[in-house]
């Protein structure tokens, strides 16, 4: 079995825990999270029942596309973009190379709680940015390692998985 999920910001990805966890949307015995999304963001998490599906989706060895939609504070330079296309040295060692560039604000997109903070005087920009590792807050790094601090953070798409269609808390089985 495998499922779809659209977490919503400060759900935890695990079924136990303080606050809303994954038990709060999804009453299904015997999945589990493959990969994860930290509390403060949102967007698609596939969950499965299956040990070796899981270990595919989120093993680095694997590569699996994983891409955002990120709100970053400023207008990104193209040297900004170029340094995350050529890959980013972090305390943890180089990033493999993003894919990245500028999109407009997503369509249809939900409103966040609490919302980002809106400051009158500093534009913020979207990026869509794919990555093919999976490192604990790797794009809120990398961003912030260029100058652009993220201050949204949805994952859309998971190999050819997507989130379309889903509502936050919102869950669809896959095929």
């Amino acid at each position: 079995m495998l499922i779809a999920f659209n977490k919503p910001f400060g759900v935890l990805c695990q079924f136990s825990g303080e606050g809303p966890t994954l038990a709060d949307y999804i009453d299904v015995p015997g999945v589990y999270p493959a990969g994860r999304l930290d509390k403060d963001s949102e967007g698609l998490l596939l969950l499965t029942d299956d040990g070796a599906l899981q270990a595919r989706i989120s093993s680095p060895k694997f590569k699996q596309p994983k891409t955002y939609r990120v709100l970053v504070e400023r207008e990104p330079t193209d040297e900004a973009l170029e340094r995350l296309r050529k890959g980013i040295e972090l305390k943890d060692g180089r990033t493999r190379p993003a894919e990245v560039h500028r999109v407009p604000e997503p369509e249809g997109l939900w409103p966040r709680e609490p919302p980002v903070r809106y400051r009158k005087n500093v534009v913020d920009a979207w990026l869509e940015l794919t990555i093919r590792e999976g490192r604990n807050r790797q794009v809120r790094r990398m961003t912030a390692a260029v100058g652009h601090p993220t201050l949204r953070l949805i994952r859309v798409r998971i190999g050819n998985w997507t989130l379309d269609g889903l509502d936050p808390g919102g869950w669809r089985p896959l095929d």
